[in-house]
């Protein structure tokens, strides 16, 4: 089982970025772990809301829900930011780390991919996923979610104050990134990521042990089976 962390600046990043790819990881036993370093106070919705909405799409999506609180459009790539996320990545012993891609026109962005590049400098697997406000993005590597692309509709649902009043998260535009990433994936659908590092580990097949050969039976004499009887 392995542990996964996925990170976003506000409510509905992680969703957007790789909704789809968490579901998997949980669909396959993987503990995953939602860090959302702002409320985000500064977009449409209430904070009230905004954190009902995000507690929503966590249990859609069968995942742990953590806050930073930090501040919404006044992020930095700071000593704090990075220390936030390197505890975070401790207490959940993370093997897997998702995040924003770096280059974006969203400061909040940019700086949590700079400030989780730092605290995740001794992790063997970082990959960053592709915002609405993404500047430049090349992925190479991607994630079949043919299986849970609903469960990545429903949890964006979640997000009614953000679904209804932007077009970047309507379920057709989701769909169809989804489907563009599926067709340079060759499959269906999938979710695409531009690793910043990533190992695979290939573990040698175990050797299973030669079994003894088996004596072939020998059918015991007619006169023998008759006495048998």
């Amino acid at each position: 089982m392995r542990s996964v962390l996925a990170i976003g600046a506000h409510p509905d990043d992680i969703e957007l970025g790789c909704a789809g790819t968490l579901a998997a990881h949980r669909a396959a036993g993987d503990a995953v772990t939602m860090l959302v370093l702002t409320g985000g106070q500064n977009g449409p919705g209430t904070d009230a809301e905004r954190r009902a909405e995000t507690e929503a799409a966590a249990r859609a999506l069968d995942c742990l829900l953590v806050w930073g609180r930090l501040a919404d459009c006044a992020m930095q790539p700071d000593t704090a930011t990075i220390a936030l996320i390197e505890s975070v990545l401790e207490s959940v012993d993370a093997d897997v780390v998702y995040v924003h891609a770096p280059d974006d026109s969203h400061q909040d962005h940019r700086a949590a991919a700079a400030a989780t590049l730092s605290a995740a400098r001794h992790s063997s697997r970082v990959l960053h996923y592709r915002s609405p406000s993404t500047v430049r993005f090349e992925p190479t590597v991607y994630v079949d979610i043919s299986a849970h692309l609903p469960r990545k509709l429903a949890a964006l649902a979640c997000h009614r104050s953000q679904v209804e009043g932007s077009a970047m998260v309507e379920p057709d535009v989701v769909a169809a990134s989804a489907r563009h990433f599926g067709a340079q994936a060759r499959v269906r659908y999938a979710e695409a990521f531009a690793p910043a590092r990533f190992v695979w580990d290939l573990l040698p097949v175990p050797v299973l042990p030669v079994a003894e050969p088996v004596a072939p039976l020998v059918p015991a004499p007619a006169f023998a089976r008759v006495a048998a009887w």
